[in-house]
């Protein structure tokens, strides 16, 4: 018996059809999926936070990044330019407006490592007077929230932003270091200081610092 074959034509259809739904569900696995292996680490190297480390979001999920060699891009307002080229980040978002980053650097010892921390705190501390500076249409103001007692000392910083044309975002920022690594923890979405969540992100820089090695 003579089997009857589709039209070219349309097997052509129903192979785009196929190939663009794979690529459609690859994408949502990419944005949505947090890699088996990201947020551990072999021996020495410096280990990320999980999704489930971070702030709790009231509707959403975290979801998170792969652990990347280099600097952020965009690099973060307060801390970027001090970044180096060594630097490893990971970066986090969840469904809305809020969003993470995790920023580390292994220095060659602790002096060194001590001397970048507090040259990211000062950064931190003339935040918000640099950034009207720079943007004439912009108001900041900083909050410091404290030490915490974790390996070789953290410190929390909070910086709100607000423009002329109405936008107002908050973030939170630590600084903390073990040994010769040192960690920078960013936490943001839109809002004012009444709507960070300050202590969760210090629980949450308790657990970044606490893990690095």
């Amino acid at each position: 018996m003579k089997v009857r074959t589709r039209p070219a034509r349309h097997t052509r259809r129903v192979r785009i059809a196929a190939a663009a739904a794979a690529v459609t569900a690859g994408a949502a696995v990419a944005l949505t999926s947090v890699p088996a292996a990201a947020g551990t680490a072999s021996a020495g190297t410096p280990r990320f936070l999980k999704p489930g480390e971070l702030p709790p979001h009231p509707t959403s999920p975290w979801y998170a990044g792969p652990v990347t060699a280099g600097q952020p891009d965009p690099l973060p307002i307060c801390v970027g330019d001090a970044l180096p080229s060594i630097a490893t980040h990971r970066a986090y978002g969840t469904e809305f407006d809020t969003s993470a980053l995790q920023v580390t650097v292994v220095e060659r010892n602790e002096r060194r490592a001590a001397a970048f921390a507090a040259l990211l705190r000062k950064g931190l501390a003339d935040c918000a007077r640099r950034l009207m500076q720079q943007d004439p249409d912009m108001t900041a103001s900083k909050k410091y929230y404290g030490s915490l007692a974790v390996e070789d000392g953290a410190h929390v910083y909070g910086i709100h932003t607000a423009h002329a044309w109405g936008s107002s975002d908050i973030a939170l920022f630590s600084v903390g270091r073990d040994g010769r690594t040192v960690t920078v923890v960013k936490w943001a979405q839109m809002g004012t200081f009444q709507h960070a969540q300050v202590a969760d992100f210090r629980t949450t820089t308790v657990r970044a610092v606490d893990k690095l090695h």
